[in-house]
């Protein structure tokens, strides 16, 4: 069985725990990388693709939580799974709050981890697509001159080229100019496309 491209990352620092995972991840053809710390996971470089990471609630040094709030605060994007031993409640719940993707109690069997590993990628490439898009956006944004963002402020609040050009104290024509322009450099085939597109730059949701 396979279940497409992605990556996953495992650090525990058991080693026959890490063997295990790391062939139960290879089955299902994904590729995986396994690490004894937290430390040398941040250490290695990580490719630019889907992927999730597969992470023991309690390690030497730097703890699971520790790397999710390290991870967090570089702005690096990966949904996490924790492994969880017998009495590791309270963290669980603490991970889930600040955005682990799953927690699994040892002794978990192999399907539940590769099923919340599916979830896991295919969550990530739609965020990862969506980050795209919303970079797109942002992009042709600063394609754009101050004049051209003033003009757009206001037509997408509603108000006609008239008002616009009243309000910036420019000519009816400069404003059609310039809308065009917005229109040409945004990729918007209408106003309200254009009105969704500055929705999205603002929410920060493509």
């Amino acid at each position: 069985m396979s279940m497409g491209s992605g990556m996953v990352f495992v650090v525990d620092d058991d080693r026959s725990m890490r063997d295990a995972l790391g062939a139960l991840v290879r089955s299902v053809g994904l590729q995986v990388e396994t690490f004894a710390d937290a430390q040398r996971f941040l250490q290695h470089p990580r490719p630019d693709t889907p992927a999730c990471l597969v992470l023991d609630v309690r390690l030497p040094g730097l703890s699971g939580l520790d790397l999710q709030r390290e991870l967090t605060a570089r702005g690096e994007y990966l949904p996490i799974i924790f492994m969880t031993g017998h009495g590791d409640i309270p963290m669980s719940v603490r991970a889930m709050k600040a955005g682990a993707a799953e927690f699994l109690p040892k002794p978990f069997r192999d399907q539940e981890l590769l099923d919340a590993i599916r979830l896991a990628l295919e969550r990530e490439a739609q965020a990862r697509e969506q980050r795209a898009r919303l970079a797109t956006l942002r992009q042709r944004l600063s394609s754009l001159t101050a004049r051209e963002r003033e003009v757009m402020a206001l037509i997408v609040e509603g108000r006609l080229n008239k008002q616009t050009a009243a309000v910036l104290d420019i000519s009816e024509i400069t404003v059609k100019v310039h809308r065009r322009h917005i229109m040409e450099k945004m990729g918007a085939s209408s106003l309200a496309e254009l009105v969704r597109m500055v929705e999205r730059i603002e929410t920060g949701v493509a």
